[in-house]
């Protein structure tokens, strides 16, 4: 799979992304990246734990790694998740659900990018 393709996938923006580094390689290296910050596992930790405010805090950071990266999609539902944690609502397993779906998406096109890198 391509960077492109990857990007595809995911429901992100190849050629804004590519626009703001103006490097493929670069691109591959901060996407690839995105899977070791530990933002996601945090965010479904503190909300576990009813700990709002770390949960704003995983949710903003996810949600400006993936403006960074051009990551559209999960990013339009991490933003939704971070307002409305930042409003305080306790009620987001609905957003908390888009969420997830939309890293495992994510997810999965960076592992099928990346294996084809090794191949």
């Amino acid at each position: 799979m391509t960077l492109k393709e990857c990007y595809a996938a995911m429901g992100g923006d190849y050629d804004d992304a590519i626009g703001r580094l103006r490097s493929e390689r670069l691109l591959s290296k901060f996407v690839l990246k995105f899977l070791d910050d530990g933002s996601y596992r945090l965010l479904l930790d503190s909300l576990e734990n009813g700990n709002g405010e770390e949960a704003f805090r995983a949710s903003h950071t996810i949600k400006g790694m993936c403006q960074n990266l051009s990551f559209t999609d999960l990013g339009h539902s991490a933003s939704e998740l971070t307002e409305a944690l930042r409003a305080g609502r306790t009620d987001v397993q609905g957003l908390l659900d888009q969420v997830k779906a939309d890293y495992a998406r994510a997810e999965e096109a960076i592992r099928a990018f990346q294996a084809g890198l090794a191949q």
